[in-house]
């Protein structure tokens, strides 16, 4: 079913308005920017997302997607593997993905040895960086992966009575703790601060080869939300899930 027709749409016509694309990063946010789409960028700021959405008009989108990286719980999962949420977990509060995408038409866009999964999200306020931090959650919640919009999107989407879906590709896998300087370095844009970097470098040589493996896995995981990006727009990607 096409998300027009889930939402009440006349049978044959396609619901104008477009989806809202919840993101953290701005690389995220130019990959699933186009037409049909009104993207928003948190800079992986919770708060910061949570004051974009209050004076987002949801009468005017016909469904929120959160789409970006995450970090991996499952410690199956490698840096580029793809997780499309069957529900989204924070704290007590779950809330299922009422949309899916669907993976055998994602597998035709070259993503080569990537895995597709479904799975749960961990939504948290916070990054979840270091490895026996991942493993913890991963054993309270059974999630496949975790990061810091999806929770807080399914909510507004629930709220507003809106269908929801995510699709979080890893970047950091489970095995892989996240240097600090990783997120420290986000400008409020969204963007890298590559002063704040090689000032840190220069003072830590040593922090250079954590910073290399996770730039590495940051870019393949971009590679594969590239990928996944024709899968936004709810006339061809976006269908029912199966719930």
């Amino acid at each position: 079913m096409r998300l027009g027709a889930s939402l009440g749409a006349p049978v044959g016509r396609v619901d104008p308005r477009p989806v809202l694309i919840v993101t953290g990063l701005v690389q995220e946010a130019r990959i699933a920017s186009g037409p049909g789409m009104a993207v928003i960028c948190s800079s992986s700021d919770p708060q910061q997302l949570r004051a974009l959405l209050t004076v987002f008009d949801p009468t005017t989108i016909r469904g929120v997607i959160s789409f970006g990286v995450a970090g991996g719980l499952d410690p199956t999962l490698k840096s580029g593997d793809i997780v499309v949420a069957t529900e989204v977990q924070a704290g007590d509060t779950r809330w299922l993905a009422d949309l899916a995408l669907k993976e055998d038409l994602i597998e035709g866009f070259g993503l080569g040895r990537r895995r597709i999964v479904r799975g749960r999200l961990a939504g948290t306020e916070e990054v979840v960086a270091a490895r026996h931090l991942k493993e913890a959650l991963h054993l309270e919640t059974g999630a496949a992966a975790v990061d810091m919009e999806s929770h807080i999107a399914a909510e507004y989407a629930a709220n507003a009575g809106l269908p929801f879906a995510a699709l979080r590709v890893v970047s950091d896998p489970a095995h892989r703790a996240l240097p600090p300087l990783a997120m420290a370095a986000i400008k409020p844009n969204g963007d890298i601060d590559l002063r704040k970097v090689l000032r840190s470098v220069a003072r830590n040589p040593r922090t250079l080869r954590d910073l290399v493996a996770t730039g590495l896995d940051f870019n393949r995981a971009l590679r594969s939300l590239r990928g996944c990006r024709g899968f936004l727009l709810g006339s061809e990607g976006l269908v029912t899930a199966d719930l």
